[in-house]
């Protein structure tokens, strides 16, 4: 039986997950208090099996700040049931969630009477800490739309959980850097398809530009050195028992060759039999 903890910042995409897991076959409840949360685990554990084969519980900050004080004790005693428990926990960057709730006209969980919206985002991610730091998955949906983010719950979901889920992502530095990446690399010393003019409309996914790029001796040995790097790291991480790794590869502007360098990662990833999802970032 599986139990997925989904919590994070108002705003930050929590509910779109929720339902995205629904629709997987999950059974979701939304706003859990804290402390209901070891009796449902013993409730999923000791009903008939079927009747919760995966569930899905919102925890957010409508919870009373100090229960989450005792977070850790709640997860060992979840984890003492034997479920697989996993946290998913979401994110975004305070300019963009403050934009979200200005264009939904919402009213954030946590304002007050002379209390900000700025300000309660702030005491929301102090609130929300012990959830963040105990995280399985991270996602960051500062630059994701909700289609995005859909198939980002969904593609993760649909995976085996038999080996680690490998996730490469570009994205372009101008936009800043992803938050939820556990490796970053910067492929900006590699020459640019954007000076070239009948590349600079295109992208990493258009024959021209992967053909211009493959011509380029700097840009196969970046290939070569990055895909030996994650080869040899990958079986680690295994062993420690990870479940995603995501790699960030970062061009400038996120178009041209993070683009390449992160399909063509993929591509050889998929070939070693390696559970392997893409993404980019900046073209949404």
């Amino acid at each position: 039986m599986k139990l997925v903890i989904v919590s994070g910042l108002s705003g930050s995409g929590k509910s779109i997950v929720l339902h995205s897991l629904e629709d997987l076959g999950f059974y979701c409840i939304d706003n859990l208090p804290l402390s209901l949360l070891p009796s449902f685990a013993a409730q999923m554990s000791s009903s008939p099996r079927g009747d919760y084969e995966h569930a899905a519980v919102g925890i957010d900050a409508r919870n009373l700040s100090d229960d989450f004080a005792s977070f850790p004790d709640v997860l060992a005693e979840i984890r003492g049931h034997g479920l697989d428990c996993e946290i998913l926990f979401l994110q975004a960057e305070d300019n963009t969630l403050i934009k979200r709730f200005s264009e939904t006209r919402r009213k954030h969980p946590l304002t007050r009477s002379g209390i900000s919206l700025a300000e309660a985002i702030g005491r929301e991610r102090k609130i929300l800490a012990e959830l963040a730091v105990n995280a399985d998955w991270c996602i960051d949906s500062s630059h994701t739309n909700v289609h995005q983010l859909r198939d980002l719950v969904r593609g993760r979901m649909l995976k085996e959980a038999r080996s680690l889920t490998l996730t490469f992502m570009s994205f372009g530095f101008k936009h800043g850097i992803p938050v939820d990446a556990d490796f970053v690399f910067d492929v900006r010393c590699l020459p640019n398809p954007h000076w070239v003019p009948q590349l600079r409309a295109l992208t990493g996914m258009d024959q021209e530009v992967g053909e211009f790029l493959e011509q380029q001796p700097l840009v196969n040995e970046m290939f070569e050195d990055l895909s030996a790097f994650i080869e040899r790291w990958v079986p680690r991480f295994l062993a420690d028992s990870r479940a995603y790794m995501t790699v960030a590869i970062g061009c400038t502007g996120g178009q041209h060759r993070s683009v390449y360098l992160s399909q063509r990662m993929s591509s050889h990833f998929h070939e070693a039999d390696i559970d392997v999802l893409l993404r980019h970032r900046e073209l949404a």
